[in-house]
């Protein structure tokens, strides 16, 4: 289920009435005068695949290629066959008719394909105050018009995939039906959709309630589709059959013979399921699938009935029937192919694992096949190749295991359709995307269809967060149904999305240290008890972990602030209270003095001051949210919306947006003493959310923007002069219904801004007219060592294309002219003596120019400086292994190369080994006698060679005795939960098997996992899930002696006396995370025992195992 929207003061409601009329033009403009505007270009920030359920797919009956589709909170979209995309059809509907954009039903008109109906209305509870409206074009959805209807539409409520329950006669297209919720019965126009009349006669309203303790849940159904029987009217003339699916389990299609005078139910028909879709098929036979709820989340058992309309006879022709223990989903989607008659498609609604599934059958039921057979579990015999490349996040960044695959058909399948012109083109919904094929009837002839994302230009997210830092990727977003995304380029789709948490509450960045980006969401405690709510990155959202630790007892969501230099975090969650913490997340502490549930933001310049705001009052902490005061601010919002934010690079600057229309308190209110005090602007009537962008060229303060209502217009604000004036930037084409939940301009680019939507994804403006001239440098990466007689200045050349350098900063710190920098002509240099002061690391300079954007240079700063080499000393080789079993015991042989040096000792830690009883030396060659390693101890036995000068080699020798570990016998099966190059967390998923006949000791087990570690740096390792319990698995990390190809760190994970044993034929698995304690990158490609092939457990001997310290299983890298 999407958001509901906030309730906001209803309209007048009409009287009910027999017929019901009142049409008002509204053709996608009101023609209102406001505040000044200025014209912008909108266009949508691009995810490829809407990422949002679709419910609804209709094909026009009498048109090739007008296709539209329905969604439940985001409007209509029409299909462009010029470049296989889908435009949006709602756009204009305004902040307080907001309930418009869930389409609960739509009407393509077979006789005259102009013409288009819409049932429009998100809620039929109290969550929508309006009543819903039958909106109808006459230019396929460029105009329209509209009359409101004398109760609720629920495009987003339950059930909402079922229908079409608005349709047009095939014959008469004048005449259209119906179907209502909420126990409204069935309604007919005969005046093409202007006026309604309710259908007296129809005796059956609906029964079924999915749930009535439940305030989403508890209202009717009522009816499901309709369907004409075209054969039973001409052309002028009425179609005299008609059949209605209603939402009742003992009685549920009824049918007329006489035009919708009279109706009755169909007789023998079944019971025990409700009818989501009924197609009649030009010979008769009237097609229904049926489950055992409403969907589009449950239903468990269902049933695909054929009832012959010239005989009266009723079929089960279910592909599984619902008296199967394999039906475990019920039926949803229902296609008939008009081009071949016999040939249907069904989908199962909800079978959510292995993967949902579509039957398909080419004699009216009788047989079916598969879209995936079972071929022997796990394995399955897939009927199709998938292709997700339009939205690689479609994967939703998953590694299942078998049988399930990634990535998936989808889920919540409630309706597919078959091209009425083209056998070979199927659509069909879920609840990410929609996907298609354009080769359909290879699956006749046994082969493989090819399925592919097809929501170009379909954007349906819902919202909930917004941040586009000053560096890295322009835009990061925060949404409910698919978590969030980091947006590199507006216009291509990401390659993946948020995980671990899903969905996101709240998003925010250290404003000091934009690479370091923060984010909370709903943990998925249920399937994974050590699952957390929060995730950090340390690149700019390239790459998250979860922390540790989080509040105990909390469920997730809320509010999260970032300290100015990411030295604190503050997290108001909405179940345990407030809490802050100090150590990246690895400890929470509750703060105190303010209220459980307030807002947290924080300052942008002050590392250790913190805001909230909660029932009127304000908060602010000095101590980095270990401690809240409330200040002396009053006439603050007490109910309604709240949100605020503290202006980047002004301490103390804040701007507070929300109230409500009920309390009278509404508005936008602005603070420039930390929140001591605040004065609300008179100029902005009502203001929901307001976000900040790069300034106006000539001006130092950033650019507002809010979604507001300013001189009586609602719409989206700029101002370019702290509050001062303000500009409507969108217009009434461009209104995107509710817009209060997240909103900010672009640090970097003058004038863009980005709106997020409850429906229609994000969207983002930028001035109109000729495109603006950026500003570019060259180049935008350097390097810069620190080490004397190294350092030398840099040189950017610029491109100014009409623009002025402004100044140079390093975050909010601009770099003193002349001094840390010099500009002559087109050419900045970048002083040495500026750069020497800088830490080593990655130093981020970004050029304001007084228009465009604002390019960053990226500066590398090491420090070389190290003593003249030495000429060192090797040995060959410098591994070697030993077995202590009798018979197998043998003399270790290692060939040096002096390079000048000798050799002065052979040691084992701080024990020189004796020379001659120990080891021989002959020339090159030293011999380490099997006597004495008989004599060590099992597991890794480091021998360093001591020379004269230069480097002292290690030969680490793997000590084992195969005598001890014959009784047991294992191998390890492995994956990496993250295959990307560069990662700051390694997760290797481990599964250790008994492959022997005795019981195992998990005690004496050790398993290595092989790495470089790219960085010498502290490390923490984290066990997120095992079957032998968290608690039970130990670790340490090792650093070699003697680096190898691929590894010069290992870990060695281990379990504790506790653990238990592991039986012969058992297995337990490990799923574990390390990083560097500073959250740098491993570069993981080339580790040794890094699998890139791998997404499920896979035999790999590149992890090694020991037994009682002998090597048990794998290859030690040599």
């Amino acid at each position: 289920m999407k958001l509901k929207r906030g309730l906001r003061k209803a309209g007048i409601l009409l009287t009910l009435a027999g017929v019901f009329a009142g049409t008002t033009i509204v053709s996608g403009t009101k023609n209102v005068e406001a505040a000044p505007s200025e014209s912008y270009t909108w266009k949508n920030v691009v995810t490829g695949a809407g990422g949002g359920f679709i419910p609804g797919i209709i094909f026009n009956k009498t048109e090739k290629d007008l296709i539209y589709t329905r969604t439940d909170i985001g409007g209509a979209y029409r299909w462009n066959p010029a470049d296989n995309s889908w435009i949006p059809l709602l756009d204009f509907v305004g902040w307080d008719e907001w309930g418009k954009t869930g389409v609960d039903a739509l009407a393509t008109d077979p006789v005259d394909p102009d013409r288009l109906y819409l049932a429009v209305g998100t809620y039929t509870n109290d969550w929508d105050p309006n009543n819903g409206y039958i909106m109808r074009s006459t230019d396929r959805g460029a105009t329209w018009q509209e009359t409101e209807l004398p109760f609720k539409v629920g495009g987003n409520m339950p059930g909402r995939s079922m229908g079409e329950r608005l349709t047009i006669d095939p014959n008469s297209n004048n005449i259209l039906y119906f179907g209502a919720r909420s126990g409204n019965g069935l309604w007919k126009s005969t005046d093409y959709g202007a006026t309604w009349n309710k259908v007296t006669s129809f005796p059956n309203p609906g029964t079924y309630v999915q749930d009535p303790s439940n305030s989403y849940q508890s209202d009717i159904m009522g009816l499901a589709w309709i369907t004409f029987d075209p054969a039973t009217g001409s052309p002028g003339s009425p179609t005299q059959t008609i059949y209605v699916g209603v939402a009742d389990k003992e009685t549920s299609i009824y049918r007329s013979t006489d035009g919708g005078a009279t109706w009755s139910a169909v007789p023998g028909q079944p019971s025990g399921f409700l009818p989501h879709h009924g197609e009649l098929d030009s010979s008769g036979n009237l097609f229904i699938t049926y489950n055992d709820a409403i969907g589009p989340y449950d239903g468990e058992k269902g049933d695909v009935w054929r009832y012959n309309t010239g005989s009266g006879e009723w079929t089960n022709v279910s592909p599984v029937p619902s008296t199967s223990t394999d039906n475990y989903f019920g039926y949803g989607g229902l296609a008939l192919d008009e081009q071949q008659p016999g040939t249907l498609m069904v989908s199962a609604l909800n079978s959510w694992w292995p993967d949902t599934i579509l039957f398909r059958s080419t004699d009216s039921g009788a047989t079916w096949t598969r879209i995936w057979d079972w071929e022997g579990y796990p394995n399955r015999k897939l009927r199709y190749t998938q292709d997700i490349s339009a939205a690689p996040w479609l994967d939703f960044g998953s590694n299942p295991q078998p049988p399930e695959v990634t990535p998936k058909l989808g889920w919540m399948v409630g309706d597919l359709e078959i091209d009425p012109h083209n056998s070979n083109r199927m659509m069909y919904g879920t609840g990410a995307t929609i996907y298609g094929t354009n080769n359909l009837t290879d699956w006749d002839a046994d082969k493989k269809i090819n399925i592919s994302v097809m929501a170009k230009g379909l954007e349906e997210i819902s919202v909930i967060d917004l941040i586009s830092p000053p560096t890295g990727a322009p835009l990061l977003s925060g949404v409910g149904d698919v978590s969030g995304f980091r947006h590199d380029d507006l216009t291509k789709a990401p390659a993946k999305m948020f995980i671990g948490p899903s969905s996101t509450a709240s998003i925010d960045y250290a404003e000091l240290n934009p690479t370091f980006i923060a984010r909370i969401g709903y943990g998925d405690y249920e399937n994974n008890p050590n699952a957390k709510s929060v995730a950090l990155s340390y690149d700019g959202g390239t790459n998250w972990f979860n922390p540790s630790s989080e509040p105990a007892g909390t469920k997730g969501g809320g509010t999260l602030a970032v300290g100015a230099d990411n030295s604190s975090l503050v997290w108001s969650t909405p179940d345990v209270g407030v809490y802050y913490s100090k150590s990246s997340g690895n400890s929470w502490t509750k703060s105190t003095g303010l209220p459980d549930g307030a807002k947290v933001a924080s300052d942008r310049v002050n590392k250790n001051k913190f805001y909230a705001a909660a029932a009127g009052a304000f908060y602010v902490s000095a101590d980095g949210g270990a401690t809240f005061k409330q200040t002396a601010a009053a006439g603050l919002p007490a109910e309604g919306a709240l949100k605020f934010k503290a202006m980047p690079g002004v301490e103390g600057d804040i701007w507070l947006a929300g109230g409500s229309e009920s309390s009278g308190v509404y508005g936008l209110w602005h603070s420039t003493d930390s929140g001591a005090s605040f004065t609300k602007l008179a100029n902005v009537e009502e203001a929901d959310v307001v976000g900040f962008g790069k300034a106006a060229p000539g001006q130092t303060y950033m650019a507002l923007y809010v979604s507001a209502q300013i001189d009586g217009v609602r719409g989206i604000f700029r101002s370019d002069d702290g509050g001062a004036s303000w500009v409507r930037i969108n217009d009434d084409k461009h209104q995107y219904a509710y817009t209060g939940a997240a909103i900010t301009g672009d640090p970097r680019i003058y004038g863009r801004v980005y709106v997020g939507t409850n429906g229609r994804g994000v969207v983002y403006g930028d001035l109109a007219g000729p495109a603006q001239n950026h500003s570019s440098i060259t180049p935008m990466t350097a390097s810069f060592d620190k080490k004397t007689g190294s350092q030398a200045d840099i040189k950017v050349t610029m491109t100014l294309n009409g623009n002025t350098l402004t100044a140079v900063r390093s975050g909010s710190k601009v770099l003193a002219a002349g001094q840390d920098y010099t500009a002559a002509g087109n050419t900045v240099t970048i002083t040495s003596a500026y750069l020497a002061a800088q830490p080593p690391g990655t130093l981020a300079l970004t050029f304001d120019f007084s228009a465009g954007a604002d390019p960053v240079l990226n500066i590398t700063i090491t420090d070389s400086t190290s003593t003249p080499p030495v000429n060192n000393s090797t040995i060959t080789p410098m591994t070697a292994s030993f077995d202590k079993k009798t018979g197998s015991q043998a003399d270790i042989k290692v060939t040096m190369t002096l390079n000048g040096n000798t050799l002065t000792a052979v040691r084992n830690g701080s024990t020189v080994l004796a020379a001659g009883q120990d080891y021989t030396a002959a020339g090159n060659t030293v011999t380490i006698k099997s006597a004495y390693l008989a004599a060590q101890p099992l597991g890794i036995l480091a021998l360093t060679f001591d020379f004269s000068a230069g480097a002292d080699p290690v030969l680490e020798v793997a000590v084992s005795d195969t005598t001890a570990s014959e009784p047991g016998s294992v191998k390890v099966q492995m994956f990496n939960g993250s295959t990307t190059a560069a990662v700051n967390t390694l997760n290797p998923r481990f599964k250790l098997v008994n492959t022997g006949t005795s019981d195992i000791p998990l005690a004496d087990v050790k398993i290595r996992y092989y790495y470089t570690i790219d960085g010498e740096q502290e490390q923490s390792f984290w066990c997120d899930w095992s079957t032998a319990g968290s608690g039970s698995v130990t670790a340490k990390f090792v650093k070699m002696t003697s680096p190898k190809d691929g590894a010069d760190h290992y870990v060695e994970i281990g379990f504790s006396s506790g653990a238990g044993t592991l039986a012969a034929g058992q297995s337990v698995e490990i799923q574990t995370r390390m990083s560097k304690n500073n959250w740098s990158n491993y570069s993981q490609s080339d580790d040794y025992s890094f699998n890139a092939s791998a997404s499920s457990y896979t035999d790999w001997s590149k992890a090694a195992v020991y037994m009682a310290g002998g090597l048990q299983w794998g290859q030690e890298p040599q």
